[in-house]
């Protein structure tokens, strides 16, 4: 497998330390995605890209299985409505298929906004930008290797 993702390219770029793995199969959940990499699904970062306008769009960090409260987010980015991209959009925007989406080595850079959950865990993994290979690294970490990011409130009540 081919380890030489944009993602990791801009990680070695800015001198972030990780670790690369590689799953040994198909992953057919986060769970799944969690346990072979000896992680928590909290530490597994999903990368969401929504429509926030008919050219606009937005890359949401969230923890895990943790789910994005929409009326926190619409009311965060002072809108009424917003989709989920759709997965050519994602492709065409990131560079990345669904499941391998990172906030790094995009094709397009964007706005990206990091939930609070993300800070309950010092090692995160993140997508590679390839299917079936994770980056691990300290949530520190990711923060400083993101442009610009966003950190907000944006999960449901639970």
């Amino acid at each position: 497998m081919d380890t030489n993702t944009p993602v990791i390219r801009e990680l070695d770029s800015k001198g972030i330390p990780y670790r690369v793995f590689v799953h040994p199969g198909q992953l057919k959940s986060l769970e799944q995605a969690a346990r072979e990499r000896n992680q928590q699904p909290e530490q597994v970062v999903r990368s969401i890209v929504f429509r926030i306008s008919n050219r606009q769009f937005v890359m949401v960090l969230v923890a895990g299985p943790k789910q994005i409260a929409w009326q926190a987010l619409r009311k965060y980015l002072g809108i009424s409505r917003i989709s989920m991209a759709n997965q050519d959009e994602v492709l065409t925007l990131t560079g990345y298929k669904r499941g391998a989406v990172s906030p790094l080595g995009l094709e397009n850079p964007m706005r990206t906004l990091v939930d609070m959950s993300l800070f309950d865990q010092e090692e995160i993994s993140i997508g590679s930008g390839q299917q079936g290979l994770a980056v691990i690294l300290k949530q520190t970490d990711l923060i400083k290797a993101i442009d610009e990011p966003e950190v907000v409130d944006v999960l449901g009540s639970e």
